[in-house]
C-alpha cells in the first residue's frame, strides 16, 4: 500500500510543541524577523560576469524563526528555461538545496548540502569528468584520468552534522560500494532538494521549498539546540542555496554534471536560515492538561502554549486530535475529562451542559500543486507552451466539482485494471466514459474559463482524480459535505443526475438508493470521507490482497499531513510490485518534483499558510468565488447564524439570507469552541481550562509571528465572541452553569446538529457566529461586523516567568510540522 507520510505517521493523534525557554527574549520571537530576504548575483558571485544569470535576484519569503514548513522562493533576472529530459537536466534553470555547514569563506559548504538523491542528469553528487575540467577545488575528491577508457571521476562527499561522512573517493581512489547520492542520511523519499526550477520567458519564476529540521533530516541538524556561554539557547542555523544552471557544463554540450562541481558551485547564491530550537521543556513540575478534538486549532495552540506554560494558573496543554463529537460527549459529564475543541454543538438527544467558548476562527481549504504540461498536438499557443512545467497559482471549484473528487467518480480514482464500466454514460449506442481526472472535465474547464491555459493542458496525474483526505471523523469533513449538499447542482449529481456533459456519479457513492447497488443511498452530510466503491484488481502471484480504492488512493492521517504532502508534490501514488523485497510488497512512488507536480489536498487554512501552498477559490452562497484570507474568513463570521439547538454556537449556514448576502465571505470558514461542563468535579482542572480560554480570547487573538500570538491562517475573533469566551471561562472556573449569550433575536439555522449515535445529521448545521440584531437578520454585505474591529479586550492573564512548552509524545516527522509557522499573514492566491 502506498502510504507515504501517511504511513509514517500512523496513529498520529497527539499534537506536541517545541519551543525555547525564555522565548520572550529570543531574537526569533520578533515579528520583523519573518520579513523576506533578497540576494543577488551581483552581491554574492565573485565571478558574476561569467555567471549563467548575471542579473539574478532571489527572494526567500522567510529566514528566521523557522520550523518544518514551506517557503516561497521567487526570482527575477533568469532566462527562459527548457525542461529536463532523460539525457540532460534542461537549460537555464535553478536548483535549490538545504545545507548545514559553513565553508572557510563564510558561505555554505557544498559537502554539507542535501543534494543528489533523485539521480537525474545534472543533479547528482558525482560523475565522470571530461578531460581538463576538474578544477583544483575538486581535486580532493576526484580520481585522476587514466586514458580515454578511464576518465577522471569526482564525487562530492556528504558530511553529516553528526560527524559522519559519506565519501566515494578517498586518497584519489574510488571506495567500492559507497553511494554519495543515496545513503543513510537522505534518499529520494526524504530529500527536499529541487533539481529543476524553471523561469518564464521574462526570466521570472517561483517555487515552493520544504524546510527541514533535525526531526526530518538528522544529517542537516537544523534547529538543534545550541547553548551559548551565557546560557542563551538558539536553534542551529542552516543555508538555503540556489545553484544557477545555464546551457552547458564545462567541457560538455549540455547540463549533465553535478551542480556541486566547482565550475558551477562558484556561482551559487545563499541565504542563511535561522530556526527555532527543538526539544525543550516547561519548568519541571508543570502540570500537563489535555485538550481533545479539533485539529483546526492545533497551530494556534502551538503558538500559545509556550506563553501559557508560564502563565499564572497556566499549564502545559496537550492536544489529542480526534472526533470532535467524542470529545464533546466526554466533556459534557462531571467526571474530569479533556477540554473539548469543537465546531458544532452536541446531539439534540443529549442534554447539553457544556459552556462553549470561542477560541479560534479559521477554515478548511482545498489546496493544490499543479505544474503546467501543455498538449503537444500543435494547437497550443506559443505563450502557453513557453510556460511548460511552471506552476498554476489559481483555481476555482464549485460544490459539484468537489462532489466528483470525493466520490471516486473520475476514472483514475479506481485502479487502472479495475472495472470502470459504471463510470460513464451511453450516448446513442456509444459508451462515453467519465473524464479521467478533474483537469479533463468540461465542467472544470467551464468554471475556469477565465484562465484559458487550463484547457491547453494534458496533465494525467492519478492524484488529480480525487483529493487527499484524512481518515476518521471530523467537523471539517462535515463542513465540506454540508457545503456540497447545500448546492442544488451538486445534490442532483450525487443523486444520479448527469452533469450537462453527461458525467455521472460513481453509483456506489450515490445518495439515491435506487441507483446505489447497496440499495441504500449514502447519507450526507457526514463526518467522514468513505471510499465506497468496492472495485478491486487481482493480486499479483504470491502477492497481498487485491488492490482496492483505499490501497490505490490511500487516506492521510491529518489535514496538516495533507498540506505537507501537497507542498512536496506527493500524491501517495501506488508504485510497482517489488517481488524481491523482504517481504515482497508494493513500493511507494517517489514524490513528483517541481515541474511535474499534480496534487490536490484537503487541509486547513493554518496548514496551508505554514506550507505556503496555493489554495482554491470556492463558490460561495452569494455566487462569488472566494479564496481563504483573513478578510474573507472575517466576512464569513459576520454572516454566521446560531444553531437551532444551542444558541452559544454559531456557523455559516449556506441557505441563510446572511450567507447569501455576503459576497466576500469564504464559505468554509469555521469557528472552534473550547467546551466543558462547569459541573466537572475537578476545580483545579476547571481553573486551568479557564486560563487557557481567557488567554486564547485575549492576547492569543493578536496577529503576529511571535510565540503567543495568532499565527497566519486564523482571523481574529469578533469582539462579541471574545466576550462570550470570557463569560464561559468565568462560568467554568466558578462551576456555575453557562448562560446563553445575549445577542438579540437570533436567526436560527433551523437545522439539527450531530446525532448521538453516529455524529451524522440528515441536514447541515455548522457552528460559530456573530451577533444578529434584535430587529431581525439584515442582508449581510460580507464586510466584517462592527464586533470584528476589536475594541477593548479582556485583561490579559498575568504571566510569570514565560517558559517553553513540553514536547509531548511527538511521532517522527510530525514535530516540525506541528510547530508554529512564522510567515507573513495569509498569502492569498486569486
Amino acid at each position: 500500500m502506498a502510504s507515504g507520510v501517511a504511513g509514517a505517521l500512523t496513529g498520529a493523534l497527539v499534537f506536541g510543541v517545541f519551543a525555547l525557554a525564555g522565548v520572550a527574549a529570543s531574537p526569533s520571537a520578533h515579528a520583523d524577523d519573518a520579513q523576506s530576504v533578497t540576494v543577488t548575483a551581483a552581491q554574492q558571485d565573485p565571478d558574476v560576469e561569467n555567471a549563467p544569470f548575471p542579473d539574478l535576484a532571489i527572494t526567500v519569503s522567510q529566514t528566521s524563526g523557522l520550523v518544518s514548513q514551506g517557503l516561497e522562493i521567487s526570482w527575477t533576472g533568469g532566462k527562459e528555461s527548457s525542461p529536463p529530459t532523460q539525457q540532460t537536466g534542461g537549460e537555464n534553470f535553478l536548483q535549490f538545496a538545504q545545507c548545514w555547514g559553513d565553508a572557510p569563506d563564510g558561505g555554505p559548504d557544498r559537502e554539507t548540502c542535501q543534494y543528489g538523491a533523485f539521480l537525474t542528469p545534472g543533479a547528482t553528487r558525482d560523475g565522470n569528468r571530461s578531460e581538463g575540467t576538474v578544477a583544483p577545488e575538486d581535486a580532493a575528491f576526484s580520481t585522476p584520468a587514466n586514458g580515454f577508457l578511464s576518465p577522471a571521476y569526482s564525487a562530492v562527499p556528504f558530511r553529516s552534522v553528526t560527524g559522519e561522512t559519506v565519501a566515494a573517493v578517498v586518497g584519489g581512489a574510488k571506495v567500492p560500494g559507497v553511494s554519495v547520492n543515496t545513503n543513510e542520511f537522505f534518499t529520494q523519499f526524504t530529500s527536499n532538494e529541487i533539481p529543476w526550477a524553471g523561469s518564464a520567458s521574462n526570466g521570472e519564476g517561483s517555487t515552493k521549498f520544504e524546510v527541514q529540521t533535525a526531526v526530518q533530516s538528522r544529517g542537516l541538524g537544523c534547529g538543534s539546540r545550541v547553548t551559548a556561554t551565557d546560557g542563551s539557547v538558539t536553534g542551529a542555523s542552516c543555508w538555503l542555496v540556489a545553484i544557477p544552471r545555464g546551457t552547458a557544463d564545462a567541457g560538455e554540450s549540455a547540463i549533465i554534471k553535478s551542480g556541486l562541481f566547482w565550475d558551477t558551485w562558484k556561482h551559487r547564491l545563499a541565504v542563511r536560515l535561522d530556526f527555532r530550537p527543538l526539544g525543550l521543556s516547561c519548568t519541571i513540575g508543570a502540570a500537563e492538561r489535555h485538550l481533545a478534538g479539533s485539529e483546526l486549532a492545533a497551530t494556534a495552540i502551538a503558538s500559545w502554549q509556550p506563553t501559557l506554560c508560564g502563565a499564572q494558573g497556566g499549564d502545559a496543554y496537550t492536544l489529542l486530535t480526534g472526533p470532535e463529537s467524542d470529545a464533546s460527549v466526554a466533556a459534557n459529564g462531571t467526571i474530569p475529562a479533556p477540554l473539548a475543541l469543537t465546531s458544532r454543538p452536541l446531539a439534540p438527544d443529549i442534554t447539553d451542559k457544556l459552556s462553549y467558548a470561542p477560541v479560534a476562527l479559521t477554515g478548511v481549504t482545498v489546496s493544490f500543486a499543479i505544474d503546467r504540461l501543455p498538449k503537444v498536438d500543435g494547437t497550443v499557443p506559443p505563450e502557453y507552451a513557453a510556460k511548460a512545467r511552471l506552476p498554476f497559482e489559481s483555481m476555482k471549484l464549485t460544490p459539484r466539482l468537489i462532489a466528483k473528487l470525493l466520490t471516486s467518480s473520475y476514472r483514475d480514482a479506481l485502479p487502472f485494471d479495475a472495472d470502470r464500466s459504471h463510470l460513464g454514460h451511453t450516448a446513442g449506442t456509444a459508451f462515453v466514459p467519465n473524464p479521467r481526472n478533474l483537469l479533463f472535465d468540461p465542467d472544470f474547464l467551464e468554471v475556469n474559463a477565465d484562465d484559458p491555459e487550463w484547457s491547453q493542458q494534458a496533465i494525467a496525474n492519478v492524484s488529480l482524480s480525487d483529493m487527499i483526505v484524512p481518515q476518521g471523523r471530523s467537523d471539517a469533513a462535515y463542513a465540506l459535505w454540508s457545503y456540497v449538499m447545500a448546492d442544488a447542482e451538486a445534490r442532483a449529481f450525487l443523486a444520479g443526475a448527469p452533469d450537462p456533459w453527461g458525467m455521472v456519479v460513481n453509483k456506489w457513492s450515490s445518495t439515491d438508493g435506487a441507483i446505489n447497488p447497496t440499495q441504500n443511498g449514502v447519507e450526507l452530510p457526514r463526518e467522514d470521507f468513505p471510499k465506497a466503491d468496492p472495485s478491486e484488481v487481482a493480486a499479483v502471484p504470491q502477492g497481498p490482497a487485491a488492490i482496492n480504492t483505499v490501497t490505490w488512493r490511500p487516506y492521510t492521517n491529518t489535514l496538516d499531513t495533507a498540506g505537507y504532502l501537497t507542498l512536496r508534490g506527493d500524491g501517495l501514488v501506488l508504485g510497482a510490485w517489488d517481488a524481491f523485497g523482504n517481504p515482497p510488497k508494493y513500493v511507494k512512488t517517489p514524490r513528483n518534483l517541481p515541474g511535474s507536480q499534480g496534487v490536490i489536498g484537503l487541509t486547513d487554512t493554518a496548514a496551508a499558510a505554514k506550507y505556503q501552498i496555493v489554495t482554491t477559490s470556492l463558490l460561495n452562497p452569494a455566487g462569488q468565488f472566494v479564496a481563504p484570507s483573513t478578510e474573507s474568513i472575517a466576512a464569513a463570521a459576520a454572516a454566521m447564524t446560531a444553531s437551532s439547538t444551542q444558541p452559544q454556537v454559531y456557523g455559516f449556514d449556506f441557505s441563510s439570507s446572511r450567507a447569501q448576502g455576503a459576497p466576500a465571505a469564504y464559505p468554509l470558514a469555521m469557528p472552534v469552541y473550547a467546551a466543558v461542563n462547569p459541573a466537572m468535579t475537578d476545580a483545579r482542572l476547571r481553573a486551568s481550562y479557564a486560563t487557557f480560554i481567557r488567554y486564547a480570547a485575549s492576547t492569543g487573538q493578536t496577529p503576529g509571528v511571535a510565540l503567543g500570538q495568532l499565527p497566519e491562517g486564523y482571523a481574529p475573533l469578533p469582539e462579541g465572541w471574545r466576550t462570550q469566551a470570557v463569560a464561559a471561562a468565568d462560568a467554568i472556573q466558578a462551576g456555575t452553569p453557562a448562560k446563553s449569550p445575549v445577542r438579540g433575536s437570533v436567526q436560527s439555522t433551523g437545522q439539527a446538529p450531530r446525532t448521538a449515535a453516529t455524529g451524522l445529521t440528515p441536514s447541515s448545521s455548522t457552528a460559530g457566529g456573530s451577533p444578529v440584531p434584535a430587529d431581525g437578520a439584515p442582508e449581510a454585505t460580507g464586510e466584517a461586523a462592527t464586533a470584528l474591529s476589536g475594541a477593548t479586550t479582556p485583561d490579559d492573564p498575568e504571566l510569570v516567568g514565560v517558559q517553553a512548552a513540553l514536547p509531548i509524545s511527538l511521532l517522527a516527522g510530525l514535530a516540525g510540522a506541528a510547530a508554529v509557522p512564522l510567515i507573513p499573514r495569509f498569502r492569498q492566491r486569486r
